[in-house]
């Protein structure tokens, strides 16, 4: 066989040099065990309809969906996806546990490096200028909210505004931008306010109910779940979702760390979701898991989430002339 080679010119790299670069070349083909390489995404496990451990093991919701879709796209099976779980403050670390193993550490008793993190985890500047964090192009769209009880508050029936929390006792997540918010709205302890930073929204949740708590505000997305599985119970139980009207728009992204060449296939895997009309995940994901908390439970007046996946222009990546290329408005 005569071998043939092409010379390129200078430009951006191609997707199969992309895989060179961030490790994952060894996926397309088999190793010498018969088994391809394992890809750990860190997600959240404690979140209804968005990412939550199931009872009998495994992950459930909207995140899990994405994060399957991209590791997908970046050639592993199903089974070949190791989900760790993650807490909020460790999102930027990348450092998450397998609960499957070794009373929820990996099998060196450790936690271990996620490759992905896919985790509700908001763009801003200050994430974006940290080292550590690789922010893909952003793969989902919400706002911050503030849940109650509907039984037994001190709190107004009607929140608009974060300043109507002053004065009282308010859990968000610890180092979340909603968490700034609420300090930047009520002053913090200089006006009564005692703000608690948890590492797990469900805490959040309970401690609220147990009346620890005046209220619980986070992005509406991660709210809803909790609302809408409260609406089945009695009214001591139930949950009240107020909309603030929030002009901010909280844009979740996928953590890729300092693995450039792993981010920008993740951002061609969301391009190639939003530009190809064939590709239903994206918009099979939201119906099945985010559009149920569209109902009306808690009062939420809207959608806590944006219907449509954000608007990804392709990514630089070099493309053969033969290769199909996708069509795409300006964002």
């Amino acid at each position: 066989m005569v071998g043939v080679s092409v010379l390129w010119g200078s430009g951006p790299p191609t997707e199969a040099e992309l895989w060179e670069q961030a490790g994952l070349s060894n996926n397309r083909t088999k190793n010498t065990n018969g088994t391809n390489n394992k890809i750990r995404i860190g997600v959240k496990g404690d979140t209804p309809y968005i990412a939550e451990r199931k009872r009998g093991g495994g992950f459930e919701g909207f995140d899990i969906e994405i994060a399957r879709m991209i590791a997908a796209d970046l050639g592993y099976l199903p089974k070949e996806i190791e989900f760790l779980s993650i807490e909020t403050e460790d999102r930027a670390r990348m450092q998450g546990r397998n609960d499957d193993l070794m009373q929820g550490k990996n099998a060196e008793g450790k936690s271990v490096r996620a490759d992905l993190v896919v985790a509700s985890f908001s763009v801003t500047p200050d994430r974006q200028a940290n080292p550590a964090v690789g922010f893909s192009k952003p793969y989902f769209f919400t706002e911050q909210s503030v849940v109650t009880m509907e039984a037994g508050t001190k709190l107004p029936k009607k929140i608009t505004d974060l300043k109507q929390l002053r004065d009282s006792r308010v859990c968000t997540l610890g180092t979340s931008t909603s968490e700034g918010a609420l300090f930047d709205a009520t002053g913090g302890q200089a006006s009564g306010t005692e703000i608690t930073g948890m590492n797990s929204l469900k805490d959040c949740v309970e401690g609220l109910k147990k009346g620890d708590f005046d209220a619980v505000t986070t992005d509406a997305a991660l709210l809803a779940g909790f609302v809408k599985d409260s609406a089945k119970k009695g009214p001591a139980e139930r949950l009240v979702h107020h909309d603030l009207g929030l002009e901010k728009t909280e844009m979740w992204a996928v953590n890729a760390g300092s693995n450039a060449a792993l981010r920008t296939l993740v951002d061609l895997s969301l391009y190639r979701s939003y530009a190809d009309p064939r590709d239903r995940r994206w918009e099979e994901a939201y119906d099945k898991y985010i559009l149920p908390l569209d109902d009306g439970s808690g009062g939420y007046q809207g959608s806590v989430a944006r219907a449509e996946q954000p608007c990804t222009l392709p990514p630089p990546v070099r493309r053969w002339p033969w290769e199909r290329t996708l069509s795409v408005l300006g964002c």
